[in-house]
C-alpha cells in the first residue's frame, strides 16, 4: 500500500491550505476515481471484476486508486471484493445531486443522452 491519499488538513494539489475540501476535490479528481466509486455503488466487486467493469482502466492505475480510496476510508475489501464504506456510500450520495445537475446540462446542451 504504497499510494497516499490526500486528507484533509494536509496540502493537497492546488491548495497549501489543508482545507478539507480541497483534499477531497483533489482525490476525486484522480484518473478513474470517480468510475471506481460508481462502479462500487452499483455492485461489490474484486479486483478483475472492477478492472472489467472500468475497461481500459490500467492494472496498476487500479491498484493505486484501489489503494488510496481504501486509505481515505471510503472503501473497504471483504471476501467477495471491494465495498463502499459508509462514509464512500455518503460520498456518493452527496454527489448525487451533480448527476441531477449533469442530466439537466445535457438537455440543454443536447449533446448526451439521458442514461450517459
Amino acid at each position: 500500500m504504497g499510494a497516499r491519499a490526500p486528507r484533509p488538513g494536509v496540502p493537497a494539489r492546488g491548495s497549501e491550505s489543508g482545507r478539507p475540501v480541497m483534499a477531497a476535490l483533489d482525490l476525486l479528481g484522480r484518473r478513474w476515481t470517480m468510475r471506481i466509486l460508481w462502479e462500487l455503488s452499483q455492485a461489490p466487486a474484486g479486483f478483475r471484476e472492477l478492472q472489467r467493469r472500468c475497461e481500459r482502466m490500467s492494472s496498476s492505475v487500479l491498484s493505486t486508486r484501489l489503494d488510496e480510496l481504501t486509505g481515505a476510508r471510503l472503501l473497504t475489501l471483504h471476501s467477495d471484493g471491494y465495498h463502499l464504506t459508509p462514509l464512500g456510500q455518503d460520498l456518493v450520495e452527496a454527489l448525487s445531486p451533480l448527476d441531477a445537475w449533469s442530466r439537466r446540462w445535457a438537455r440543454e446542451t443536447d449533446t448526451a443522452t439521458a442514461e450517459d
